[in-house]
């Protein structure tokens, strides 16, 4: 058994049609193996192990196995060709229209793959071989620097790395110009990060240096070569590591920033259709699954400005609605919004407490179960943390018990040393909570302002005093600002 990588850093190539057949004709022989069973799968914008099947072939007694479809969304791609045990496999690099034989003696994989009518899978083929060159290159460098004695040493090291980088740019760059509109060009393009200048940069006094020089230049063209209409870039391992580097590392966690961000990458591929697809889709999982507090406004974002403008075109009915529904219950509680007005008895008084009238600088909302484990575990912390900080900050209590019986609750209460709260419930399912607060989980933890506006939401007792803190400070810095300042 034997597991065969032909694609390396990927780097893959193939080339552009110049004629509209639809589907593809694979012919793949493989002398010596018959009666088994071959695969063929291809990426979507992940790298392995996210691959995914879409056709399969049988070997003849001859060694031959044949793919052929008329499929009009074909656009091409990395396709990798998987043998019957699941592990022998190898790529090749299709287009559109493409009609290409592949001779894969089973002892002489990847080497002594054989391409006919395909003249990119060919030169990829030499390409592959001369990053092994430099591979191995890079293996002798890097034991050279581990021996190395003297920084002098280092230093040589350093310039043969230097140099040897150059001249493996200077071959993609020859490539790109040699076959423009080549899938490897393209991906040659998508995959170059941006070189920044060398040397000391200023700002437009001539005399401060720009210490965010770098990080501006690195950022405004990250994007550059990126082809966002070339659809195949999508079966390809890139896209999805391009997309989590430039929003986890460059664009700052801010709902303004994602949103302006995630524009601009939805108009540069509007009018494709797997590109806009995977970008949307990627968007809308990232902002969704964020740990970052605030990032449900982009998510309601998205789904009000594209989703519910038709723009999701792949969604079933029954499925968008299930994106606008989400969208709609965490609408009204986003951060900035005024929270929604409740109303609910005191487990205690009976009293009916509503939470607009709570008078205090800020306001803890807390959601949760007496029969919670996460509750019982967060309590004690958030109690302590009152007693030490809240408290003298100003900070009002306001829980409300998501489920039990008042007893338990009562018991709860009293147990995590919760009396000098307003804690209410709502025994007779009246006040919709549920869905003012989108509380699916307890506890559901929110910080409002004196005005009752979301200061904080998702929160637990390692981040309400810093968020407090982040709160007094701006407003002190607001108040403490000259008049007629920007």
């Amino acid at each position: 058994m034997k597991r065969i990588t032909l694609i390396t850093a990927l780097l893959l190539a193939s080339v552009v049609s110049s004629w509209a057949k639809d589907g593809y004709h694979l012919v793949l022989k493989m002398p010596g193996v018959k009666d088994s069973m071959v695969f063929l799968a291809h990426y979507y914008g992940k790298n392995r192990p996210t691959i995914f099947k879409t056709d399969s072939a049988r070997f003849d007694k001859n060694g031959t196995a044949v793919f052929k479809s008329t499929n009009a969304d074909f656009v091409g791609g990395i396709y990798i060709l998987y043998l019957s045990d699941l592990q022998t496999n190898f790529e090749v690099l299709m287009n559109k229209g493409d009609e290409i034989t592949i001779v894969a003696p089973i002892d002489k994989i990847p080497d002594g793959i054989q391409y006919q009518n395909s003249p990119e899978n060919s030169r990829f083929s030499d390409y592959v071989k001369y990053l092994k060159t430099y591979s191995a290159g890079e293996e002798k460098l890097k034991k050279e620097l581990e021996s190395a004695k003297t920084a002098d040493d280092t230093a040589a090291v350093r310039k043969k790395a230097v140099a040897a980088s150059k001249e493996l740019n200077k071959f993609r760059h020859d490539y790109i110009k040699n076959y423009p509109g080549s899938l490897l060009a393209t991906i040659f393009n998508a995959i170059e990060t941006p070189t920044i200048p060398e040397g000391d940069h200023f700002l437009e006094d001539g005399k401060t240096k720009d210490s965010t020089f770098n990080y501006r230049y690195y950022k405004s063209h990250f994007w550059d070569n990126f082809d966002f209409r070339d659809d195949r870039l999508i079966y390809t391992p890139i896209y999805d590591a391009r997309l989590e580097e430039y929003f986890s590392k460059l664009v700052l966690p801010w709902t303004d920033s994602v949103e302006k961000e995630a524009d601009v990458l939805l108009k540069k591929c509007k009018g494709t259709k797997d590109m806009f697809h995977y970008t949307l889709w990627w968007l809308t999982r990232y902002v969704e699954n964020s740990k970052v507090m605030g990032m449900d406004e982009v998510f309601v974002y998205l789904v009000e400005n594209y989703y519910m403008k038709g723009d999701a075109f792949w969604l079933k009915p029954e499925e968008l609605e299930k994106y606008v529904d989400r969208a709609r219950k965490i609408a009204p509680n986003v951060i900035g919004n005024i929270a929604p007005e409740i109303k609910l008895p005191n487990i205690a008084t009976k009293k009916t407490e509503s939470l607009h009238a709570q008078k205090g600088k800020y306001t803890l909302v807390i959601f949760y179960s007496p029969n919670c484990g996460h509750c019982q575990h967060e309590m004690p912390s958030i109690d302590s943390l009152y007693k030490a900080t809240l408290k003298d900050k100003g900070v009002k209590m306001y829980t409300v018990a998501t489920e039990g019986e008042e007893k338990a609750i009562a018991d709860f209460i009293k147990k995590y040393n919760m009396s000098d709260w307003t804690n209410t419930w709502d025994n007779d399912h009246t006040s919709d909570y549920h869905s003012k607060f989108d509380v699916y989980s307890t506890p559901t933890i929110y910080l409002l302002d004196e005005k009752k506006i979301i200061r904080g939401k998702r929160l637990d007792h390692h981040n309400i005093a810093s968020l407090l803190d982040m709160l007094e400070k701006k407003a002190k810095d607001s108040k403490d600002k000259p008049t007629g300042t920007k």
